[in-house]
């Protein structure tokens, strides 16, 4: 039964790891305080979760996708959350667009020195989006890393 809730849980490193960037670096956090912290994100996201889900089984579709999260969050009353994850969606698959084309792109390039050039442009490039949590009274940014 333990076991059973555990997997339904966010794991708790991630959770204490995130917990920590928003903290002074000599601040501790408690194995309680982080449990805590835990079962209430891994709550909220099975709620919000749960509302998208509905919204699909409604819709006669089997994939949740980010716009019914978005949607779920408005209508759960997070309307706040639900700027921010359209915003971050957006700029997430802007970026994915982006390096589709990149790769596309350097699929046409001849083997050798412009070849190693390109490898040296994409090891600089962006890999992925970072959605910050700024402190209360703030708003979400997302923002590439």
């Amino acid at each position: 039964m333990v076991e059973e809730i555990n997997d339904k849980l966010l794991p708790i490193a991630n959770v204490g790891r995130i917990m920590k960037q928003i903290l002074p670096p000599s601040a501790k956090i408690s194995k309680q305080a982080k449990e805590t912290m835990q079962e209430c994100a891994s709550e909220f996201i099975s709620f919000v979760t749960g509302e998208a889900s509905d919204k699909c089984h409604k819709e006669n579709r089997k994939t949740v996708n980010g716009d019914d999260i978005c949607w779920a969050l408005s209508s759960l009353g997070f309307d706040n959350y639900a700027e921010g994850m359209e915003r971050y969606l957006h700029k997430y698959r802007e970026f994915e667009r982006e390096r589709a084309h990149q790769n596309k792109a350097n699929c046409g390039i001849a083997a050798g020195e412009e070849r190693e050039e390109a490898d040296e442009q994409i090891a600089h490039s962006p890999t992925a989006l970072e959605l910050r949590v700024l402190e209360k009274g703030g708003s979400s940014l997302t923002k590439p890393s």
